[in-house]
């Protein structure tokens, strides 16, 4: 077992990974994440994206190879040490929103930090200052079901960085919004990763949601090509695109 190179945050060996029916996820996939990266997983629908979010953030172990995080071995941890990393150093946001319904936005926002024995009161001014950022401040009071789809899913971005987790693995976050709301979204996501230095991986099928990252990782079933055709981007959102990646 060779550790991994030390300017990697997150480093993975020749991952392999088959599903409970006998389906191939991952057929040898190999990388790194520098540190403060973000980096962008593409390639269509059922190509291993999940999977391999779900490997590198320890909700899945491989059936074979490594996975590493700050030089840690990460594919040789037990469950409940990988949780507890998954609680203290990441973040992780789902294509659909998943909150807790008896808890109020702020408090689902909020959660994560409570978790890790931060005070109440603190975690509060950290949750409401990502909803305000993610423009979702006003309905801090209101529970899930107030709200819309997109809005629940600000709510779970705002939850995923209110702890400025280590390493963001965002699968599809901007799924469930109006493409109207998504270019904003993306914004928010990639200024606070840059200035809190947090590191990202990001999942999309989406070539400009790809265009925001700093460099690109494709897969096509399950393993690692040198080129995957997404859907092609609008002159104008091309622009837009590009108008924020600063």
């Amino acid at each position: 077992m060779v550790a991994p190179p030390d300017n990697d945050v997150l480093w993975a060996r020749a991952l392999h990974f088959q599903h409970n029916d006998g389906t191939p996820g991952l057929g040898g996939v190999s990388l790194g994440v520098r540190e403060g990266e973000i980096l962008a997983v593409t390639g269509p629908r059922g190509s291993g994206k999940t999977t391999l979010l779900r490997c590198l953030s320890g909700l899945e172990r491989p059936s074979r190879g490594e996975v590493w995080f700050n030089s840690v071995p990460v594919h040789t941890m037990g469950p409940m040490t990988r949780e507890r990393l998954r609680r203290d150093r990441f973040g992780w946001i789902d294509p659909a929103p998943v909150l807790v319904p008896e808890l109020n936005v702020w408090e689902n926002a909020a959660l994560p930090l409570m978790l890790r024995g931060t005070s109440r009161r603190r975690a509060k001014t950290a949750a409401l200052e990502w909803l305000d950022r993610l423009d979702i401040g006003e309905h801090a009071r209101k529970r899930p079901h107030e709200l819309r789809q997109a809005e629940r899913q600000r709510v779970s971005i705002a939850r995923a960085l209110a702890p400025a987790p280590t390493v963001l693995f965002a699968d599809e976050p901007t799924a469930p919004l109006h493409r109207a709301d998504r270019a904003q979204v993306l914004r928010t996501l990639t200024t606070a990763a840059r200035s809190h230095g947090i590191t990202v991986v990001l999942a999309t099928h989406e070539a400009e949601t790809a265009a925001l990252a700093d460099r690109t990782v494709s897969l096509l079933d399950g393993r690692r090509v040198n080129t995957v055709h997404l859907p092609p981007v609008a002159e104008s959102e091309g622009r837009a695109a590009c108008s924020l990646s600063v």
